[in-house]
């Protein structure tokens, strides 16, 4: 069996600094020689950024839905043959989304901390924990953390505050040498906050003498399976994009392209590197194309590299941010707009509001695939959908997916490992 010290990260609402919290538990944990492991529940791409950085190792996604129960379970009984401590923060709200945070604690009989940011809160405290401890039978409540404390005596207002039979975990300050910053699509990339280590290095110091960075007790995930992943993509060499203006990949997805047989090789569009030669497919991620469009507009060797892949008639998979770039124009939020690749007739525009977000999935030759939307951006075009994903909780139709030639695109965020005969075909044109 695995079994390994685990602890859920929770919070009753985004914007609490559950990511905050995680990290500087990681670090904590790690300087103390312990081996972390840090996962991400649902579909993120940033915050594992951050929790990589502050463990020392990749991080992957867990969901009841995207990754799936038996994935999500092998996923933690791997890392607990070989951690001495698995971390997993989760997403949005405690009890928010179907499946939710407290769903897949339950599932997995992980203790939940929940941290509540106390800035501009006392007594109420006491609600919201009692709340969080006590809305729904069976989650495996462990404690209450207090982020933002502005003093030693509001700390202890803090605490007399609880309910009996509620653990009080500890309190950090507010800081703002420790908070995270963010931006439309969440927390900056970990590689653009300079001083990144220093922030998740001050954390773990505060951490260091609650109880929070008490071990927690170990949790049995059951054995680990070694299953065979056929080679549906021996031989392919697969491109990928790989810089500050692409960069949403799941780990997972790229661990799925090399069990499946394909040589992975990466290049920047924003250093205005050519796609590898012996490239027989490229995809383009998603990231913030628009932070960067200028650049990516000048940048004349990857844009030709990538246009001759393309009529050369290889394929090309682009997602999100991948799918604006290979647009006649991009404008940004400021009304700049800016020439893209022109390999898809049409433009998109960012706006300050949000313009999807949820769960998807695209059902095609080999079932769905499961994956996920979220983009600021609304795109203009004459093609027509090749098909069109569909919501996860209900029968709403989802994202578009485009195909020209050998280009597929959509702003659908695909999760591969839920199905990688689906990858496997999409990669081989073969998929709807």
């Amino acid at each position: 069996m695995s079994a390994c010290p685990a602890l859920f990260i929770s919070a009753p609402a985004s914007g609490q600094g559950k990511t905050t919290i995680t990290a500087g538990l990681a670090r904590h944990h790690a300087r103390m020689g312990r081996r972390v492991r840090v996962f991400k529940t649902g579909p993120d791409f940033l915050d594992p950024m951050i929790l990589a950085r502050a463990s020392g190792t990749a991080v992957q996604s867990l969901d009841l839905w995207m990754v799936g129960e038996r994935a999500c379970r092998a996923l933690l009984a791997e890392a607990a043959g070989s951690a001495d401590l698995i971390l997993i923060e989760g997403v949005m709200g405690l009890f928010d989304g179907t499946p939710s945070s407290a769903d897949l604690a339950t599932t997995f009989n992980v203790p939940v901390v929940g941290v509540i940011s106390a800035k501009a809160m006392a007594q109420t405290f006491g609600a919201i924990a009692f709340g969080l401890a006590h809305f729904r039978q069976g989650v495996p409540f462990h404690g209450v953390f207090a982020n933002r404390v502005g003093s030693a005596r509001h700390a202890q207002m803090l605490e007399d505050a609880l309910p009996g039979g509620l653990r009080w975990m500890g309190h950090i300050a507010s800081a703002s040498d420790i908070e995270l910053p963010d931006r439309h699509l969440g927390l900056h990339q970990a590689g653009e906050i300079a001083d990144l280590d220093a922030r998740i290095d001050r954390a773990a110091d505060a951490l260091a003498g609650t109880p929070l960075a008490d071990l927690p007790a170990s949790i049995d995930f059951g054995e680990a399976s070694h299953e065979a992943m056929p080679r549906l993509l021996d031989g392919m060499q697969i491109a990928i994009a790989r810089d500050a203006a692409f960069s949403f990949i799941y780990p997972a997805n790229v661990t799925l392209l090399e069990k499946l047989g394909a040589r992975v090789a990466y290049f920047s569009p924003l250093a205005d590197e050519p796609v590898p030669a012996a490239a027989d497919a490229l995809w383009l991620p998603g990231g913030y194309p628009e932070l960067h469009a200028q650049t990516l507009s000048r940048n004349t060797v990857s844009a030709a590299a990538i246009r001759a892949h393309a009529r050369a008639g290889k394929t090309l998979i682009a997602e999100c941010g991948g799918m604006l770039y290979l647009l006649d124009t991009l404008t940004d939020i400021g009304g700049t707009r800016t020439p893209m690749l022109g390999l898809l007739p049409g433009h998109a525009t960012m706006q300050s509001r949000l313009a999807s977000l949820g769960m998807q999935q695209i059902n095609g030759k080999h079932g769905a695939m499961h994956g996920h939307t979220f983009h600021y951006s609304r795109m203009e075009t004459t093609m027509t959908p090749l098909t069109t994903a569909v919501c996860a909780q209900s029968t709403a139709p989802g994202e578009a997916v485009f195909r020209t030639g050998s280009i597929v695109a959509t702003y659908m965020h695909g999760y591969w490992p839920s199905n990688p005969a689906f990858t496997a075909a999409l990669f081989h044109g073969e998929a709807f």
